[in-house]
């Protein structure tokens, strides 16, 4: 489980990376500042998490709860991320009702690797 989340932490970086010099060198002309800035905040979030997804391979093989973080982690990706995207390039305004629920899985996978580290 470990090189797992491990992986799939430097894919998302990567690509964390990659979204966010499309925006800047692809989108930027294309969006408004606005719906530019929400991409933005897709990238950020995506690459604190994926970030988040590195702790979690440093500790799942000594603290096996830390699994449950880390597909927190990948759903808030999902979720939080990939609505912005969605909304951003396309402009749906609906999937903003999407989001929160990414940002909730991103809050819970906090909190859980903190009980993790806790309980000891």
């Amino acid at each position: 489980m470990d090189r797992f989340f491990l992986g799939l932490g430097a894919v998302l970086a990567a690509l964390a990376v990659a979204a966010g010099a499309f925006a800047a060198h692809g989108l930027r002309a294309r969006l408004t500042p606005e719906l530019l800035a929400i991409f933005e905040t897709g990238a950020r979030y995506q690459m604190y998490h994926a970030l988040g997804l590195l702790a979690v391979a440093c500790v799942v093989g000594r603290a096996p709860g830390a699994a449950a973080a880390g597909w927190c982690f990948v759903a808030g990706v999902v979720l939080f991320s990939g609505s912005l995207y969605a909304l951003a390039l396309s402009g749906a305004r609906w999937l903003g009702a999407v989001t929160p629920l990414g940002g909730l899985a991103f809050l819970a996978g906090w909190l859980v690797l903190a009980w993790v580290a806790w309980r000891g």
